[in-house]
This record gives C-alpha cells, structure tokens and sequence, in this order.
C-alpha cells in the first residue's frame, strides 16, 4: 500500500460532552463547559474521542471525530481554533481533500503526534452551519463552505497531543 506522510502541527484539541449550538444563532451558544479544550485526546477505535458527546454514538460512528485545517480560519483573522468546535484542528494539510465525494470513498489517514498513529477513515465534509458567523465571524458560514473539515471514524486505540504530528495519508 502506498502512502506519503507530512509534519503538520494540531493546534487545538476538543472534547466537548454536550453541544453547545442549540436554539437559533441570534440567541448566542450555550456557555462553554470546563475542560473541552485539551492538551492531548484519547481516541478509541470505532468509538471516537474519550469524554466526546458523539463517543459510542452508533448514529455518529462513521463521524465521530471532525478533523479541520486551521489554515481555512486566516480570512477570519485567525481567530481562536476551538470556536469551530472540531475535535483536532491541524496545520499545514489541507483536510478536505480527503473527504468522500460523489465518485470516491474517503481517504485513509493516520496521526502521529509521538505515541504511535492513530488510522482514520475520512467519510463526509463536516458543513459549517449558521453559527459559525456567531462563533467564528461574520461571514464564516459561507467563507468555510467546502473547508469546514471532515467527519471521520477512528480505526485505533490511541493519543494524539498538541504540537508537531506526522499525517500520512494511505492509498
């Protein structure tokens, strides 16, 4: 099997164990509950992340952990990563072009922040919503169409942390 492999750097980690998007945009999320920002995520295989509201959702196991590229918030000032409310947020990959489309599956994909890979199958692109104009910035809702991230089952136990990872992308 084929792969290529590139350093990226995850830039923010979320766990969150209730949605805070509910209701309508106007009326502003609910309050941020403790400890969703994380400085490292446990991911178990067909699960997804430890403490994660979709962790052994059977309706969420093929979208149980959204990965985003940090690079699509630039036009936006760059504002803070966790607003988006993806669980891994990367740098220096362009996540999207992994996602399934009308004429292919999703890519395979590994992480490697130091303690050994972690195997996810890309499924579907990970639309943004109406609420990222609140939570993101005005225009963000249509600015991150086809770079909202996307949605993925994990296929192993394992820790990724913050900081330098290595992304390899199997073919």
């Amino acid at each position: 099997m084929d792969s290529s492999s590139r350093t990226v750097e995850i830039v923010a980690l979320l766990v969150s164990p209730v949605h805070a998007f509910e209701g309508r945009p106007a009326d502003g999320p609910a309050p941020e509950p403790a400890g969703t920002a994380r400085d490292h995520v446990t991911v178990r295989a067909g699960l997804g992340l430890v403490g994660d509201r979709y962790f052994n959702q059977a309706a969420h196991r093929r979208a149980a952990v959204t990965v985003f590229d940090a690079a699509a918030l630039d036009p936006f000032g760059a504002p803070d990563p966790h607003l988006t409310r993806r669980n891994i947020v990367l740098r220096g990959f362009r996540i999207d072009e992994l996602a399934a489309g009308r004429d292919r599956p999703g890519a395979l994909f590994s992480l490697d922040s130091g303690d050994g890979p972690v195997r996810l199958q890309a499924f579907r692109p990970a639309n943004p919503c109406a609420w990222m104009d609140v939570s993101v910035g005005p225009g963000a809702f249509r600015g991150l169409r086809g770079r909202g991230g996307v949605r993925c089952g994990p296929l192993d136990d394992g820790v990724l942390r913050l900081g330098p990872a290595t992304l390899t992308v199997h073919r």
